[in-house]
C-alpha cells in the first residue's frame, strides 16, 4: 500500500514575529518596505490573544519616533489598540505623546501659512490633494519643503494622534507622570494655541485636565462648615457638582434634595444607555475670591490656596439642571470625603474667604 507524503502544515505568522519584522524594517531604515510591515502587524492584531497584544504595545512605541511621517500615525492608532488591550500604558504615552505635539506644532504651521498664502477654507482631508497643500504653503522665504512636507503630513493624520493619545491619556498612571514631567503643560498650550477648526481638541483638554488623587477642600458658607475630600478622573465640572451633592447631601452633612442614584452612578462608572436623566443644581460653586466657577469648566479651575484647591458653596441663584452623565465615559469618576473639618478650622478658613459675586458681576 503506497503512502502519499503529506506536506507540512505552514506555521501562520504571529503578531509578535510581525512586530520584530517592523523592528528589522525600522533598523535598516527601510522607509519603502514600512508600510507592507506595518500591514502585516495590523493584520494579525485582531487575531493575536491579550498576551501578543500586550507585550506589543512597548515595543511598537519604541518604533514611533523612527517611523516614516505619515505611516507614523497609523503604527500610533495601533499602539494606543494594544493600550486598550491592556499593554502598559506608561512604557507606551512618551512617544505617542510625543508624535502629539509634533502633530499639533505641524499642523498649527499649516493653518499659519495657509492664512499667509491666501487663507480661505482649510484643506478637506478627505476630498482634498496633499501635494497641493504642500505647493501652496512650501515657500523659499518662510518655509522649506522638509518642514512644509511634516506639515501636511501633521494636518492629515492629527486626529489619528488624537485617537491614540486618548488611549493612553485614559490611564491615570499616565496623566500623572504628563502633569508631573510638563508634558500636559506643553499639550495644553498648544490645544490652547491651535487654530485649525477640522479638529476637535476640547475633548483631549479635558483629559489632560483631569486630576487624580486630588485633595479638594470645600467650605460651604449657609452651614458655616468645611470638608476635605479627595478627587480623581473627574473631567468637567457637571460632575464634579453632581458628586458634591452625593457625598455632601446625600450623606447627611449638608441639607438639600440628595440626586438620584441612577445620576450619581453615571456620574461615576455608568454608562450612557440612552436615556436621558436630569442631574440638578445644589449649590452656586465659588472661588476663595468670589468668583464663579462654571459647570461648564473642569475641576482644574478650582484655584489653590495655601496650595489645596478650595472651593466655597453658596446658595443657588437661580435653579439649574443639566445632562445627567461624564463628559468622557472612558475615565470613571470619584470623589469621596476624607474627614469633616472642626468648627474652628472651618471658620478660619472661611475668614479668608470673600462673599461670591452678583449673578450681574459674574456675568458681565
Amino acid at each position: 500500500m503506497s503512502t502519499q507524503s503529506v506536506p507540512p502544515t505552514r506555521q501562520q505568522p504571529t503578531l509578535l514575529a510581525a512586530v520584530a519584522g517592523l523592528e528589522a524594517v525600522v533598523a535598516a531604515g527601510d522607509d519603502e518596505g514600512f508600510g507592507p510591515a506595518l500591514g502585516l502587524v495590523g493584520g494579525l492584531f485582531g487575531p493575536a490573544d491579550q498576551a501578543e497584544r500586550r507585550a506589543a504595545g512597548p515595543r511598537l512605541a519604541a518604533l514611533l519616533p523612527d517611523a516614516p511621517p505619515f505611516p507614523r500615525a497609523h503604527l500610533a492608532m495601533v499602539v494606543g489598540a494594544c493600550v486598550e488591550s491592556g499593554a502598559d500604558p506608561v512604557a507606551c504615552a512618551g512617544p505617542v505623546l510625543a508624535g502629539l505635539r509634533g502633530a499639533l506644532t505641524g499642523a498649527q504651521r499649516l493653518v499659519e501659512h495657509w492664512a499667509r498664502t491666501g487663507g480661505g477654507p482649510l484643506p478637506d482631508q478627505e476630498a482634498d490633494d496633499p501635494a497641493e497643500a504642500h505647493a501652496r504653503i512650501e515657500d523659499p522665504e518662510h518655509l522649506d519643503p522638509w518642514h512644509a512636507h511634516l506639515a501636511v503630513v501633521a494636518w492629515w493624520t492629527l486626529h489619528l494622534w488624537q485617537q491614540a493619545a486618548r488611549a493612553v491619556y485614559a490611564h491615570p498612571s499616565v496623566r500623572t507622570e504628563a502633569r508631573a514631567s510638563g508634558v500636559t503643560e506643553v499639550l495644553l498650550e498648544l490645544f490652547d494655541r491651535y487654530g485649525g477648526e477640522r479638529h476637535d481638541v476640547k475633548g483631549l483638554t479635558h483629559l489632560a485636565l483631569v486630576l487624580d488623587d486630588e485633595p479638594l477642600l470645600v467650605l460651604d458658607r449657609p452651614t458655616g462648615t468645611g470638608y476635605l475630600l479627595r478627587m480623581s478622573g473627574l473631567s468637567d465640572t457637571f460632575q464634579l457638582h453632581t458628586l458634591l451633592a452625593d457625598v455632601l447631601i446625600g450623606g447627611g452633612h449638608l441639607p438639600g434634595l440628595p440626586q438620584d442614584p441612577e445620576v450619581v452612578a453615571l456620574a461615576r462608572t455608568a454608562v450612557l444607555d440612552g436615556r436621558r436623566l436630569t442631574a440638578t443644581g445644589a449649590f452656586n460653586l465659588v472661588a476663595p475670591d468670589g468668583s464663579w466657577l462654571w459647570n461648564e469648566g473642569t475641576p482644574s479651575d478650582v484655584p489653590l490656596l495655601d496650595g489645596v484647591r478650595t472651593l466655597v458653596l453658596e446658595p443657588l441663584p437661580y435653579a439649574r439642571s443639566w445632562s445627567a452623565g461624564r463628559f468622557l465615559q472612558e475615565v470613571p469618576g470619584d470623589l469621596r470625603l476624607e474627614r469633616v473639618l472642626d468648627p474652628a478650622e472651618a471658620a478660619r478658613r472661611l475668614a479668608r474667604t470673600v462673599p461670591g459675586a452678583s449673578p450681574a458681576a459674574a456675568f458681565g
